[in-house]
């Protein structure tokens, strides 16, 4: 049997969780994304996703099988503020989380990162470029993040499979050097 290995993707509303997990997982990935109906109006901010019609209301799940001995489960988050009292459940047994983000929305990832600091649970920053815009740097997002953590920065469009797996081993080798010291 081999070992499982447990990965978070979290960050805010719309940043690309699903599609990450998508792009990464060997087989089709779980998802519970649902439409959007008039019930989230005043509750989910459309304003910089006004194309967005579905969101994750419980997780997303997929799988990366690493060799014989080691599978990598990836779990992905609901980024409303609403569903954030899963996070624990979710983060039980974690190896780690890539904190997905919007550059054009940073704040939007701040409550993820909070809570990666607070139970100290190493991470890396994925940046979502999305469309391909690289607007900043990853030294800029770092410094305007103001991370407690050591945690790598990482530019990518998580639509693209070796995009996605750039974070994920940023994040793989930042959990390595953070267990053995």
């Amino acid at each position: 049997m081999p070992t499982a290995l447990k990965i978070l993707v979290a960050g805010g509303f719309g940043v690309g969780k699903t599609t990450m997990i998508g792009s990464l997982s060997e087989v089709p990935p779980l998802e519970t994304e649902e439409y959007m109906t008039e019930a989230s109006i005043g509750i989910d901010d459309l304003a910089s996703t006004p194309e967005k019609s579905t969101t994750t209301v419980a997780m997303d799940f997929g799988r990366i099988t690493l060799d014989p001995q080691h599978v990598l489960y990836l779990f992905g988050t609901p980024g409303q503020e609403r569903f954030w009292f899963m996070w624990d459940d979710l983060a039980l047994g974690s190896l780690g989380a890539v904190v997905l983000t919007d550059p054009r929305r940073l704040a939007d990832s701040f409550a993820s990162v909070d809570f990666f600091e607070q139970r100290h649970i190493p991470f890396a920053i994925g940046v979502n470029c999305f469309y391909g815009r690289r607007d900043c740097t990853a030294e800029e997002i770092s410094t305007a993040m103001n991370l407690r953590s050591p945690a790598p920065v990482i530019m990518c469009d998580v639509r693209q499979r070796h995009s996605s797996k750039t974070v994920l081993l940023a994040l793989l080798e930042s959990a390595k050097a953070l267990a053995v010291r």
